[in-house]
């Protein structure tokens, strides 16, 4: 009787201790973004579309290709000195968390995260804030 009993605590100790691990585990998954630092602001790449406007299923490297040189992207943070310097930005900040903005091809510092790609790109490096990225492409 004793020994079933230990055997019943010990898978509930195993669970709870493999719930914990999942938990930090989320939890350090949610954290793999970095924090942009000094004039550097976070950019999330929009996911390209799977299928071209006459209906036909593109492959995954000219999907790869898209995301790669997009030109667009949303602004997730922004480092503590990002358009700080009145002199070079004496009309203020060019674009804010939230915005979707118009940046040069391949710029920035480019990894990815769970396969999805991120960049942190300098401060002057946004080109202008769009309201909807849909239907904005590289030329």
């Amino acid at each position: 009787m004793s020994e079933s009993l230990s055997i019943v605590k010990n898978e509930i100790t195993e669970e709870v201790a493999d719930e914990v691990n999942a938990t930090e585990s989320l939890s350090r998954k949610a954290n793999q973004l970095p924090e942009p630092k000094g004039y550097k602001i976070l950019i999330a790449l929009p996911n390209p579309d799977e299928k071209t406007d006459g209906g036909i299923i593109k492959a995954k490297q000219t999907m790869r290709d898209e995301e790669v040189g997009s030109i667009v992207g949303c602004v997730l943070s922004m480092g503590s000195d990002a358009y700080k310097n009145t002199d070079r930005f004496p009309t203020g900040p060019f674009c804010k968390e939230g915005d979707w903005i118009v940046m040069r091809s391949y710029s920035g510092t480019r990894f990815l995260v769970h396969g999805k790609e991120f960049r942190l790109i300098n401060d002057d490096s946004v080109e202008a804030v769009v309201e909807d990225p849909r239907g904005i492409v590289r030329i």
